[in-house]
């Protein structure tokens, strides 16, 4: 079993990727395989709603977006991690989940179906629960279990080092990390007993438009 750790940060090996790290470490002991995924500093567009992902399940921009859909069926669930900008996540990886989940549900996906998710936020100070909540929502629409920790998904600090003295924020990532492997492991367990995932009924879209 493997879990991909999705680094929202501009910065490569910055406080994100400090507690993506220790949620790794985490899964590590429980014998669960990991990898980082950068979604890089380079300008990545919002969701144009063109819907060509219809038909191909990728994004009709050939960016990082692609380059995760094309892995992400190798994987048995996710961490994405984001530090806190304005309050919210970064404008980068909102663009980049629009992109990623939308060409995976809108082309009848199977990537995310019932694979945990769960976010991770760092922040100077504040916005984290915020950026927590958000970044839930699309897990939730995606039918991705989400894993929690003792405490929300965050750590504090403005740099690596001040993450790293975070024992709070820290145990929180370890915990998560175990849970995640936790539920890994029941979910393994069950498709070893033969418990069949739920059928999937055809997609019913409204508006609230009536005539």
């Amino acid at each position: 079993m493997n879990v991909l750790l999705v680094n929202g940060s501009p910065h490569k090996e910055g406080c994100t990727h400090t507690a993506l790290a220790q949620v790794a470490e985490a899964l590590h002991q429980e014998q669960i395989g990991t990898a980082e995924f950068w979604i890089g500093n380079k300008p990545l567009s919002g969701c144009i709603a063109c819907k060509a992902c219809a038909q191909t399940r990728r994004c009709v921009f050939n960016d990082k977006v692609n380059e995760f859909l094309d892995i992400a069926s190798s994987y048995d669930g996710f961490v994405f991690g984001t530090p806190v900008h304005w309050a919210g996540a970064t404008g980068a990886i909102t663009s980049f989940l629009d992109r990623a989940f939308y060409a995976d549900l809108n082309g009848g996906g199977n990537r995310f179906l019932l694979r945990p998710a769960a976010a991770v936020i760092s922040a100077r100070r504040a916005g984290t629960t915020a950026t927590w909540d958000q970044l839930n929502k699309y897990f939730g629409l995606m039918q991705m279990p989400i894993i929690t920790s003792r405490y929300w998904n965050m750590v504090h600090g403005a740099k690596p080092e001040d993450v790293v003295k975070d024992a709070e924020g820290m145990q929180t990532m370890r915990i998560l990390g175990k849970n995640m492997a936790y539920f890994l492991k029941c979910k393994n367990a069950a498709q070893q007993a033969g418990v069949l995932p739920p059928e999937q009924e055809p997609f019913v879209f409204t508006n609230f438009i009536r005539e």
